[in-house]
């Protein structure tokens, strides 16, 4: 059967169901409402927050699962982002220790929507992704993920649309000011020396009601983050995609003599980071509703983020490991790394070497410096008129994202006698060697680096226009139209320069040693004055930002204008299964137009500026039912067809091509199309007591088009080369499972009534894959089999507790901005712990432990868990703070 025979037949029946008997004014839920014998208890704090959470899921013609937090303050959380990653079928991928980006059944952050109130938002990523963690928990109202599709939804959220609610004043029943303050402890860094690992967290918010027409909201939030940690980080190895051509050397050797080929790492290293990173951010509000007929909204959000991270580098190999010539014991010098000289040894695993003793191999140290701000700004203006039949809504919005980031770095070298390695899978990496770092010789024979400044700007325009159209008693209530036009417009540069080296031999005074408890097993590393040993490695001035020369490959500029207009029933009626029926059928119509500059290069190293523009239209039919049986059963379906555009950056129109063996390049794709899919929801909840739920949804995705990342040989003149870029790939399915319960302790002896459980568990099966390695791609990215939280909570009187396991299976990730940089994430089971106490309506105090059992972070390459990619140690986070209300 077709996807629109399918949608067809799925929409006749939520019809036929609706139309089958009489329609109804009440529905059955409310007419059974005194069929639930329960004592009604008054719950406050994050009870309180998750019964209002079950109230809008139940209340939702479509699958969605919430977060309700209507009084400030009431969220454990630090930020949102940790609150998304606990719902059902959804995890967050770590960044410097926070969660940050949301992955939701099975598919990675490019195709999750972000929404503010409903409105798209500006990113300082170069896709689209959101970094939820930006946005603190204390000017979240309410955050929605709709895992189904509605005509009236934004375009764009395959996987999911996520959307946050800011506070609406009138409608605000809680303090007038809320303050909270407290420092925050980061013991990742507690090792590392002349750094302090405390930072702090401190908001403020000022809800005012001028009159009962009129009402404001202002906020403050400050935050400090001091949470450096160590990073173990694989080079990965020789055998990429892009072979040299035929009669060139190769980069591969069969080490063992067993005629096959054997491939070799280029390299590691271990970087260890002070962060400092300070955030703040303004919130307010507006609402006025002079009648019961008229409302205008007024929101704004501002949001900086000022990042400094000082870093401690060793680098072992430098490339020297990848057996850049034979490895038959013909050539040792430091550019072999010898598997073969006397006293050499190596481990082979499936014909890759993942641990080897080898001869004067360089150790490099590298002393940086990084520094990353970006600003926010998103607002928008909204109102709304109403009628006995009408209703007109019209919203008006702009949001403006910025980043700018730079990269300093002195690079100095030893060559100790012996070097070894070992981090086949299971293993924590350890590299030793034969001296200690402080007692070789430290030459600064290595150009340095200055890559930045990076800028890069992202500014969306939007407006939308929607009508509703009260159509009586009978069995179609409603019809809703509307239109939205976004313009939105990002672009990238970026400049870099390599300071010359002086060969000067760098003083053992101007250097100090240390190690760290936790991370990979490796030799002491080496710090110090960047300033003062740049003065000896560099010329005068070597790092002026005058010597900076432009990236031409980097500099792109993508404009995107989305035409969206839709149509939608609203049915209401007394099904003839005794359910009451309610739903909607409609469909969205989106044309998207692009115009993708960039500079190309050509075969003799040239660049010149291109333009390229595409466009494409794509109709978007959904349907969704939910019929609710009555003493708290409920059943929903769902049927759409569902798009996420492309990335961003990877429609760029820019090229660059590197004029040498083995000729490869790297490019974007401004032709590619959206992410398309045909998904079927399905959902049975049953509501069995206030704060309790028992739910089992079904999902099935059949994949129409996908983006990956492609090696094509690609001629230029007389020359091929393999370039990699962004492409459509084919079709595939996605299905899983998903299964929640929570409930208080009712059932328990009289005071267990107290305790309760949140609990989520979610299956994924799909055939989609990668388009790298090519001979055994990875898994679609952010695809993880398993996925599982439980949540026991305390709640009594003044005193709350929580404590929270998180976990996922191995899963394919895009680690940084590099959307072709691919590695697997390993499974994760993180614990954390958060309690608070009240000492009246006024005060409260709150003790928060995050990452209880120190998890690390352990990502592997090419799909073989034998090539490291990364090793993180993050540490433990704690957080306490005082909350003042009044």
């Amino acid at each position: 059967m077709s996807h629109y025979k399918l949608l067809a037949a799925a929409s006749g029946l939520a019809l036929m169901a609706a139309a089958g008997a009489h329609a109804q004014t009440t529905p059955a839920a409310q007419a059974d409402s005194s069929a639930q014998q329960v004592d009604e208890v008054v719950v406050t704090g994050v009870r309180k927050s998750l019964r209002e959470a079950l109230d809008v899921k139940r209340g939702s013609d479509k699958v969605v699962e919430a977060i309700s937090a209507k009084d400030i303050g009431v969220l454990p959380d630090v930020t949102i982002a940790e609150s998304i990653a606990r719902l059902p079928g959804v995890n967050a991928t770590r960044d410097r220790g926070n969660d940050s980006q949301a992955v939701v059944r099975g598919l990675g952050a490019r195709l999750v929507l972000g929404t503010v109130n409903g409105r798209e938002v500006a990113s300082s990523e170069p896709d689209r992704n959101v970094r939820w963690e930006i946005y603190p928990s204390e000017v979240v109202s309410g955050v929605q993920v709709y895992k189904s599709q509605s005509a009236d939804l934004i375009a764009g959220g395959v996987a999911a649309t996520i959307n946050i609610d800011t506070i609406a004043p009138l409608d605000y029943k809680g303090p007038e000011f809320v303050l909270r303050a407290g420092p925050v402890y980061y013991d990742g860094g507690k090792d590392i020396p002349n750094y302090d690992t405390t930072g702090y967290r401190a908001s403020g918010s000022w809800v005012h009601r001028v009159n009962d027409d009129l009402a404001f909201v202002l906020g403050l939030t400050s935050q400090k983050q001091k949470n450096g940690y160590g990073s173990f980080q694989g080079w990965g190895y020789n055998d990429s995609d892009a072979r040299p051509p035929a009669g060139a050397s190769d980069y591969s050797s069969d080490l063992n003599r067993d005629g096959k080929v054997d491939y070799t790492p280029w390299g590691a290293q271990e970087s260890i980071s002070r962060i400092d990173q300070k955030r703040t951010g303004v919130s307010g509000g507006l609402q006025y509703r002079p009648t019961d007929t008229f409302e205008l909204k007024a929101d704004v959000l501002y949001s900086k983020i000022e990042i400094t991270e000082v870093q401690d580098q060793t680098v072992w190999g430098a490339n020297n490991w990848g057996n850049w010539n034979r490895g038959d014991g013909t050539n040792t010098g430091w550019n072999d790394a010898d598997y073969h000289a006397a006293g050499a040894s190596f481990t082979l695993v499936n014909n890759t070497v993942v641990a080897a003793t080898l001869p004067f191999s360089s150790v490099q140290t590298v002393l940086a410096k990084y520094s990353e701000d970006k600003e926010l700004f998103a607002g928008g203006v909204n109102g709304k008129w109403t009628s006995d039949q009408w209703t007109v809504a019209a919203d008006a919005s702009y949001s403006k994202a910025e980043r700018t980031n730079t990269w300093k770095a002195v690079r100095f070298e030893a060559w100790p006698a012996w070097t070894s390695f070992d981090w086949r899978e299971g293993k924590t990496p350890t590299i030793t060697t034969s001296q200690d770092s402080l007692g070789l010789s430290q030459t600064a024979d290595l150009a340095g680096s200055h890559d930045g400044p990076e800028h890069l700007n992202d500014e969306l325009k939007a407006a939308t226009l929607d009508f509703t159209r009260d159509l009586g008693e009978g069995v179609v209530k409603s019809l809703q139209f509307g239109a939205r036009a976004s313009d939105r417009t990002k672009d990238h540069t970026r400049f870099s320069f390599a300071p010359s080296a002086t060969g000067a031999t760098v003083p053992a005074g101007l250097l100090t040693t240390y190690k760290l408890d936790d991370g990979a097993n490796i030799p002491a590393v080496l710090t110090g004055d960047i300033d003062k040993i740049a003065a000896i490695a560099y010329a005068p001035n070597a790092f002026a930002l005058s010597n900076a020369t432009e990236s031409l490959g980097d500099r792109w500029s993508v404009n995107e204008k989305v035409y969206e207009g839709y149509g939608k029933l609203n049915f209401a009626a007394d099904s003839f299964g005794g359910a009451w029926a309610t739903g909607n059928v409609g469909v969205r119509l989106v044309h998207t137009e692009t115009s993708s500059d960039g500079m190309q290069q050509d075969t003799a190293g040239a660049f010149k500026a291109v333009t390229v523009d595409d466009d494409y239209t794509d109709l978007l039919p959904s349907a969704n039912a939910k019929f609710d049986f009555g003493d708290g059963k409920v059943f929903r379906l769902g049927l759409a067809k569902v798009i996420a555009r492309p990335p961003l950056d990877e429609l760029r129109a820019s090229r660059t091509l590197a004029n040498w063996a083995p000729w490869t390049g790297s490019a974007g794709n401004p032709h590619l199309k959206p992410f398309e899919a045909w998904q079927l929801d399905a959902s049975a909840e049953w509501y069995f007591r206030p704060e309790a739920l028992f739910a089992a949804s079904y999902y099935y995705k059949a994949v129409d088009s996908y983006i990956g990342w492609k090696q094509s040989p690609v001629t230029f003149g007389s020359q091929t080369y393999t370039v990699a870029s962004p492409a459509n790939g084919g079709d595939g399915y996605i299905q899983g499972l998903e299964l929640t319960f929570q409930t208080p302790f009712f059932f328990l002896p009289s005071g267990f009534d107290k305790f309760g459980i949140y609990s989520n568990y979610a299956y994924v099966d799909s055939d989609l894959k990668e388009f790298s390695p090519a001979n055994n791609p990875l898994t679609m990215t952010g695809l993880a089999d398993h996925t599982a939280t439980v949540d026991l909570w305390y709640a009594n009187g003044p005193i709350e507790a929580r404590l929270g396991w998180k976990y996922h299976s191995p899963m394919t990730v895009i680690y940084g901005w590099n959307g072709s940089d691919l590695q697997t994430l390993e499974s994760e089971k993180t614990l954390d712990f958060s309690s608070a106490y009240s000492f009246n309506d006024h005060a409260t105090v709150r003790f928060q432990v995050n990452n209880l059992t120190n998890e690390e972070l352990r990502m592997y390459r090419d799909n073989d868990p034998n090539r490291i990619g990364r090793y993180d140690v993050y540490g433990r986070r704690f957080l306490v703070d005082l909350t003042l209300k009044f």
